[in-house]
């Protein structure tokens, strides 16, 4: 692993986008969302990921100047056309629209089509933390995942994210895939040439298996829970909600036709929407009561959880969000580990557009 400072990353990955002709405001956030991907530990949806938009915009599946707009809207609601661009843009977009609709309505809800991968859940959902707002936010994704008795690529990774904030805590942040594990994740074993655990992929006939690679070569993934007996309905049907608020919901594709961003599948002949879809929306907790009461409770609901009496060992009870702010803190101070083929796949991106890549940090 090399160690590369996270500003270095991100005005790099300013570069790359602009490069490509995104405005300057929106390469910036698009940037941004990598780089607190990477920050938060999650290095599947952070650099590691710049080959795959680039690649996306080369083919013209991505637009990266989009004119976005409102093509439909209540006081509380909006579905957003993202013309063909950066999820990484359009998402935050679509959230902003959705904290505005609150600011008026009490809750606001924003589905968007016709756009792009997102990146990290999490990213969008935490924008409604600092308006005393929750915030949700849920994307779907390349068809790579069966339903439960299927050996069907149907369904995507399909994430959900909440951020609710609380007072002198830190916030509690959930963002999971509705699969056992993101796809990103075997893409890490993959590079490092390991297996994968049991319970994440099944091969072209549906049996189980270790194999990294198994998705490329006709395998598919499994709903958070793996098989039926451990729960994997449920993940099935967390993935199709996701599916249907984001795309259904939006006008764009959904279940087998959503344009994959992966590299080793080809976009469907047929669509049966726009782009891919998103879907974002923001709660504004005085509208149910005191926001500083609220606050207070999710301090005392928060500190409960965490001293939880445990059940072996010295681990503490966690609260979601509690490993990715504690990785952020370590790797603003100290750098964000990269891999070797992710150095190398950001220096052919550089000569692709004339920008250099310094890959002569510290190797750890």
């Amino acid at each position: 692993m090399i160690i590369f400072n996270s500003e270095y990353l991100k005005d790099y990955t300013v570069k790359i986008f602009s490069a490509m002709g995104c405005p300057a405001g929106q390469a910036k956030i698009a940037a941004d969302c990598l780089n607190q991907a990477d920050l938060r530990g999650v290095d599947s949806h952070g650099v590691a990921r710049l080959s795959g938009y680039v690649r996306l915009w080369q083919l013209k599946r991505l637009n990266a100047s989009p004119e976005m707009k409102v093509i439909h809207e209540t006081p509380s609601t909006a579905v957003l056309d993202g013309d063909l661009g950066l999820g990484l843009v359009t998402a935050p977009h679509a959230m902003k629209l959705a904290i505005e609709k609150a600011r008026i309505a009490g809750t606001g809800w924003v589905a968007v089509q016709n756009s792009n991968h997102y990146g990290i859940a999490g990213y969008h959902a935490m924008m409604a933390l600092e308006h005393d707002m929750i915030g949700i936010s849920m994307t779907n994704a390349s068809p790579l995942v069966a339903p439960t008795f299927s050996k069907s690529r149907f369904l995507g990774t399909n994430p959900i994210a909440v951020a609710i904030p609380a007072l002198t805590q830190p916030p509690f942040v959930i963002d999971m895939a509705t699969t056992t594990v993101a796809n990103g994740k075997l893409e890490v074993l993959q590079r490092k040439g390991m297996d994968a655990p049991f319970g994440w992929t099944q091969d072209k006939d549906g049996n189980p298996t270790t194999d990294a690679f198994s998705l490329k070569k006709g395998g598919s993934m499994l709903p958070l829970g793996g098989d039926r007996e451990h729960g994997g309905h449920k993940g099935y049907c967390l993935g199709a909600m996701v599916d249907i608020f984001s795309a259904v919901l939006s006008g764009a594709n959904f279940g087998p036709w959503v344009p994959p961003f992966v590299s080793f599948l080809e976009p469907p002949q047929n669509q049966v929407g726009k782009g891919i879809g998103h879907f974002l929306g923001a709660i504004r907790i005085d509208a149910f009561r005191p926001a500083l009461q609220f606050k207070k409770d999710m301090d005392l609901w928060i500190h409960t959880f965490r001293n939880a009496e445990t059940s072996a060992g010295p681990q503490q009870v966690l609260i979601p969000g509690d490993p990715e702010r504690e990785l952020c803190i370590e790797r603003q101070k100290n750098g964000i580990p990269l891999h070797e083929q992710v150095v190398a796949d950001l220096i052919e991106l550089g000569g692709i557009f004339g920008i250099e890549f310094i890959a002569d940090a510290e190797t750890e």
